[in-house]
């Protein structure tokens, strides 16, 4: 079967999942703490970068289906809430070339801040050369994990 294919444009985020915030309570930034947590759990994140691609895939948003995995109520920091992670396969195309990545989804409902608008996606991605903000991808999502749709379709 094959995948749906979508355009997504790189944007800023928070920078937080990178720590280029500069967060004290973040040092290095969320991904790389919560790195040995999946490892821990059976999922071994050590192939990507540490940090997250914010693709904006609007008008369209994603409704979560079956992720390949999920943590909940994952205690990966000494003092912040536990929070409930999905992750979802993924592929992303650009300058001819696909990339293996994974859609990084942190729970709304268990994330303390930094919120992301429901037309972006996180992904983990291992170091791709020559992205930068604005750039546009192809996104190609696993449909019996996610799919995205028309905002107005969504129940």
């Amino acid at each position: 079967m094959s995948w749906p294919v979508h355009s997504a444009r790189i944007i800023r985020g928070h920078r937080v999942a990178s720590g280029l915030n500069g967060d004290p309570r973040f040092p290095g930034g969320t991904v790389a703490m919560q790195v040995p947590h999946f490892a821990r759990l059976g999922l071994d994140l050590s192939r990507y970068h540490r940090g997250t691609l914010n693709l904006d895939i609007s008008p369209l948003t994603y409704r979560s289906l079956k992720p390949r995995h999920i943590f909940e109520r994952l205690h990966w920091h000494p003092v912040e809430p536990a929070e409930t992670f999905s992750f979802f396969d993924a592929r992303l195309l650009h300058a001819g070339q696909t990339h293996e990545v994974l859609i990084y989804l942190p729970h709304p409902e268990t994330k303390p801040e930094h919120f992301q608008a429901p037309t972006t996606l996180e992904v983990l991605a291992p170091w791709i050369e020559g992205l930068s903000y604005e750039t546009i991808l192809q996104l190609a999502i696993d449909p019996a994990q996610m799919i995205l749709t028309s905002s107005a379709a969504l129940p």
